[in-house]
Formats: structure tokens, C-alpha cells, sequence
């Protein structure tokens, strides 16, 4: 049976990246994305929820995300899903899902889309 495994997001940093390295010396950029989502209920009021998720770069893409992103930066990302589970200190069994980015787009800043210039989006 066929199967597939593949995310696309586009949303803000929610915190600075953070840029570790595994024993093998491949760069790990960890950092969260929040995905807002704006919509109009049965009444007529505009509502908003915000889905916070976690990712995860590997080499060239996380040394690039790195370098190039800040909080509140916006980014289109493109991966896969991972599923973690670990037994907390308290023993408590946690679990939660994980973005695995493969590639990523920048996205043009708010006053950057309001030049008359278009600007070229980068895929690295």
C-alpha cells in the first residue's frame, strides 16, 4: 500500500533558531512556527486561531534557516511529519508531533510587499 508523508506550512518564527550540532558535526536548527487561521463564524464574527508547531532542519537547510531567520520572520516550509514519544521525569508518558523541514521559501516582509519592486523568492 502506498503511503505518504509530506507537510507544507506557511507561517511566523516564534522564537530565535537555534542552531546545535549532533556528535557526527550535521547542524540542527530547531525553531516553532505559528500558523494563524482567520475565518467568520455562523454569527458574523471574525474569528482567529493560532496552531503552534515544532520544527526541525538538518545541514545546508539548517545552517541557512540560521542565517537568514529571527522571530517573527515569515517562512513557507516544506517536510515531513515525526512522531516523538519520551516518559517525563514525573513518569508521565508525552508524545507530540514534529515538522522535519526538507526545504524552505523566504517569504516577502510586510514592507517589503508594499515596494513597487517585486523581489525574487529564494529556494535553497
Amino acid at each position: 500500500m502506498p503511503n505518504l508523508n509530506k507537510i507544507m506550512l506557511m507561517g511566523n518564527i516564534t522564537r530565535d533558531v537555534q542552531l546545535s550540532f549532533l556528535p557526527s558535526q550535521t547542524e540542527i536548527a530547531d525553531f516553532g512556527l505559528a500558523i494563524n487561521r482567520k475565518w467568520k463564524s455562523k454569527e458574523g464574527q471574525d474569528k482567529e486561531e493560532t496552531c503552534f508547531v515544532d520544527c526541525m532542519a538538518f545541514g545546508k537547510t539548517a545552517v541557512n534557516i540560521n542565517k537568514y531567520f529571527r522571530k517573527g520572520d515569515p517562512i513557507f516550509v516544506e517536510g515531513r511529519l515525526k512522531f516523538e514519544s519520551w516518559t517525563a521525569k514525573d513518569g508521565t508518558k508525552r508524545s507530540k508531533h514534529k515538522v522535519i523541514v526538507d526545504n524552505f521559501q523566504f517569504l516577502k516582509q510586510k514592507a517589503e510587499s508594499q515596494t513597487a519592486t517585486p523581489q525574487a523568492q529564494k529556494d535553497f
